[in-house]
């Protein structure tokens, strides 16, 4: 029996051990998860919680692709200086039909159409001005829409210039975030407000960045096509007055080009 009880014993403390649930283990740091584990986070994600700068950054995004696809409709030759007008107007104007030229400049929407109307309506109610006079009413109604024509791509520069100074304030409230992070006693929380702040600042950056380059870009584009259409338009003009100096009388004045003034 003395030969026995040891074994009983050691038996019994085994099995009691074995009944006896194994501690908890404790969950790993969110810092430390596997690497193998999915990423919920988007960019989309990123962008979207950005702060609220990035809120204006979106919107100055959408208005400047709206303005590219309206300036694309409408900043072309076709709107400025049609050859179907042209041809008209020159037709008419040798037939010293100026009422008829009236009625046709009324029905088109073109810049030159404008111009020629303007200086008709003034032509045919004031029957006995001099030349000089028509000439000014054509170059003053020339540079007003070449003014129009400049002023309206400038709002691609402003976005150019603008855009990269809101994400510089998104920027700085990212550091500012970083900072307050770093000063505060958050203990193992601190490097994900950390974290956040740098990410924030460096969205806004790019954000801003990535609005101002396109839109200055277009804008050269632009400004350039709107130089060429107002070369055109000059030479329209040129044109139509000297068939009305035959009108008048002068027809063996100097043919110098009207020079309309412009903002760049």
């Amino acid at each position: 029996m003395n030969i026995l009880a040891p074994l009983i014993a050691a038996a019994t403390a085994t099995s009691l051990l074995a009944q006896t649930p194994p501690p908890p283990i404790p969950p790993a740091p969110a810092g430390l998860m596997a690497p193998d584990s999915p990423h919920t986070k988007t960019i989309l994600d990123a962008i979207l919680h950005a702060g609220p700068v990035m809120y204006v950054l979106l919107a100055l995004s959408v208005f400047s692709v709206m303005l590219v696809i309206t300036y694309l409709m409408t900043i072309r030759r076709g709107a400025v200086v049609s050859n179907g007008f042209m041809a008209t107007a020159d037709a008419l104007l040798r037939k010293r039909d100026h009422l008829g030229l009236l009625a046709v400049s009324n029905r088109h929407g073109e810049a030159i159409a404008r111009v020629v109307q303007k200086v008709l309506d003034f032509t045919t109610k004031n029957p006995n001005a001099d030349f000089q006079q028509v000439r000014e009413i054509a170059e003053t109604e020339g540079t007003r829409v070449a003014a129009n024509l400049n002023n309206r791509v400038t709002y691609l520069a402003d976005i150019g210039m603008i855009a990269p100074l809101i994400g510089l304030l998104g920027t700085a409230i990212g550091i500012v975030k970083s900072f307050a992070a770093l000063s505060g006693d958050l203990g193992a929380a601190r490097y994900a407000l950390l974290s956040t702040g740098v990410s924030e600042a460096l969205i806004n950056t790019c954000g801003g960045l990535a609005i101002g380059i396109p839109a200055m870009v277009f804008y050269a584009f632009f400004r350039g096509r709107v130089q060429r259409l107002i070369s055109d338009l000059e030479s329209a003009v040129t044109h139509i007055l000297a068939l009305l100096s035959v009108h008048h009388g002068e027809g063996r004045m100097e043919r110098t080009p009207v020079l309309l003034e412009d903002e760049f």
